[in-house]
């Protein structure tokens, strides 16, 4: 295979701010996130934005059944296309909006996401296969270190809000490594991480999931309000007293099983 430089300059592949392209090409550092998205024999990888195809040779050197690599941008979809004809068998390249897909629909189970995520979805992405966890076997995911933090903080932590909620609620989650601005090319202004999320067995229907969404966007959307205020507009105190959570608290305290208690007095409401 050639050189990852010598494909991005055949293909015109100059990352571009608007899709949020910052390219990975030191081999040693995604073949590291290859390994750290765990054992991967007889499983569907879904790589989304995969670029010039750095993370995705890493991919294709483990024992995965198959890599389905979601792109949007159609000259990193030709530079996929040129390393799928050297592997018919194990790499199909979609050109489509990642925002726009149903993964679970295209790709068989037991499926695995590994990617890193293009930093201006990276947070709806997340979301959004956030809502369907139970269909993923587990997501190994690279962010901004900022969101990555966000995703694993703690309650009562500056950095604990609404991704934390959905993410620790649905899934185990762990921050595995960061990693510097100068990876990266061009390099971006902030270093990164790499989460990892393994779902829970057990997962909300989409009624309780919606509740949380509605929720947790209430709560953190107005974080230094006291509950009773910010969760007005569905139930205010009620809701609060019927969960067993004091009226007078904040967002940020609450645990995740909490935030279960009051979702769930929620789900029923249309």
């Amino acid at each position: 295979m050639p050189p990852l430089r010598e494909v991005i300059a055949r293909h015109g592949l100059d990352a571009r701010r608007s899709l949020g392209q910052h390219f990975l090409l030191d081999g040693n550092l995604t073949a590291r996130i290859a390994r750290q998205a765990g054992e991967l024999n007889g499983r569907n990888v879904i790589e989304v934005g995969p670029g010039p195809g750095g993370l995705t040779r890493a991919l294709l050197a483990t024992d995965a059944r198959t890599i389905t690599a979601i792109e949007i941008d159609p000259r990193a979809v030709a530079a996929i296309n040129d390393l799928a004809a050297t592997n018919p068998e194990r790499l199909r390249v979609i050109a489509a909006d990642a925002l726009r897909t149903d993964l679970t629909a295209l790709v068989q189970a037991p499926r695995v996401i590994v990617a890193n995520l293009p930093y201006n979805v990276a947070s709806p992405l997340l979301a959004l296969w956030l809502r369907q966890a139970a269909g993923f076997e587990r997501m190994t995911l690279m962010f901004q270190q900022e969101v990555a933090k966000r995703i694993c903080a703690a309650p009562g932590s500056a950095a604990y809000g609404r991704l934390s909620v959905l993410a620790q609620w649905t899934c185990d989650v762990a921050l595995l490594q960061q990693i510097p601005p100068t990876a990266f090319v061009p390099p971006p202004k902030v270093w990164s991480a790499v989460v990892q999320f393994v779902t829970h067995s057990r997962q909300p229907n989409a009624r309780l999931f919606a509740a949380m969404e509605r929720l947790t966007a209430a709560a953190f959307g107005q974080r230094r309000k006291m509950l009773r205020g910010a969760l007005r507009v569905l139930g205010g105190v009620s809701l609060l007293r019927d969960a067993g959570i004091a009226p007078d608290r904040r967002a940020e305290t609450l645990r995740v099983d909490e935030f279960e208690r009051l979702a769930a007095r929620l789900a029923p409401l249309p």
